[in-house]
Order: structure tokens, then C-alpha cells, then sequence
């Protein structure tokens, strides 16, 4: 399965580079995660919980950047296994393009699964998945860039 995008953030990109190299912001970020904990400048492992139509599943793995171009580009790639619900794996190119102070993250990204959750149905992962990566880009966004609060007084 293959997803591609875009999101628009409010930042600069050296402030998103920054973003997307950091444990903390990445872990707020992801749907399900419960942990994230970098291992060294590209290693990460992680642990998420995950629903994905009636399978309910806590995954276990290791997510890997490579290709880095700071503050550009890089590739992540990361590997969970879900027990008896079976196992995920992927990988994205992503990739940054400033524009006047803000910042277009662009991505393409590949995802296969095996096991019971491979059993869903495509349409069904595909489905999540996008919802996914929809809830990430969109928490990221808010982070990196939050909302101005309008402090005007009547």
C-alpha cells in the first residue's frame, strides 16, 4: 500500500527539520504511541497500540532514519510485530520545501502488513492508514507550529 501527501506548517524549516528529529514531539505525534525512545541520532524504538477495524493490537519495533540532508530530507523506515495480530512495516521518503517562512513537509510512503490484521481487508488498512497519517501530520502541525491565540481586548 502507498500513501503520498503533503502538510502545510506555519514554521520555518529548520524548526520543522528539528521537529521531525525529536523523540518527544515525534511520540505526541503518533497515534497509539506509548513510547518512543531514541537509541542513537537515527535509531528509535517504540511501542503503540493500535485498532485497526475489530483487531486491537500493542506493537513492539524499531524505526530507522536514513538518507538524512538536514535540514531537507530524510528516509524513516520502522518494523513492529503484534503478536498474534501479526506485523507492520514501512517506509517514507519525506522531504521539506520552505516558502517565505513556511514550511511544506512532503511525503511518500509504503506499508505492508501480514497476519490477522493483513486479513482485514485492503480497503480497511488503507483506510487506517490514512486516517493515521492524517492524525500525525495534523498533531504535528499543531506542535510545531500552534494556533496564535488572539489576545485582543475589548
Amino acid at each position: 500500500m502507498d500513501l503520498t501527501g503533503s502538510q502545510r506548517i506555519e514554521a520555518p524549516r529548520e524548526e520543522v527539520w528539528r521537529a521531525l528529529n525529536d523523540a518527544e514531539i515525534l511520540r505526541q505525534c503518533i497515534p497509539g504511541c506509548q513510547e518512543l525512545v531514541q537509541t542513537s541520532p537515527t535509531e528509535f524504538t517504540a511501542k503503540v497500540v493500535l485498532k485497526i477495524g475489530p483487531v486491537k493490537a500493542a506493537f513492539a519495533g524499531a524505526v530507522t532514519l536514513s538518507d538524512l540532508e538536514p535540514p531537507t530530507a530524510y528516509r524513516i523506515y520502522g518494523e513492529g510485530q503484534g503478536g498474534v495480530a501479526g506485523f507492520a512495516k514501512g517506509g517514507a521518503k519525506v522531504w521539506l520545501i520552505e516558502e517565505e517562512g513556511v514550511t511544506i513537509l512532503n511525503y511518500e510512503a509504503q506499508a505492508k502488513v501480514g497476519g490477522k490484521i493483513a486479513q482485514l481487508g485492503a480497503r480497511l488498512i488503507e483506510g487506517t492508514s490514512k486516517k493515521l497519517a492524517g492524525e500525525f501530520f495534523g498533531a504535528f502541525a499543531l506542535l510545531v507550529a500552534p494556533a496564535p491565540v488572539d489576545v485582543t481586548t475589548e
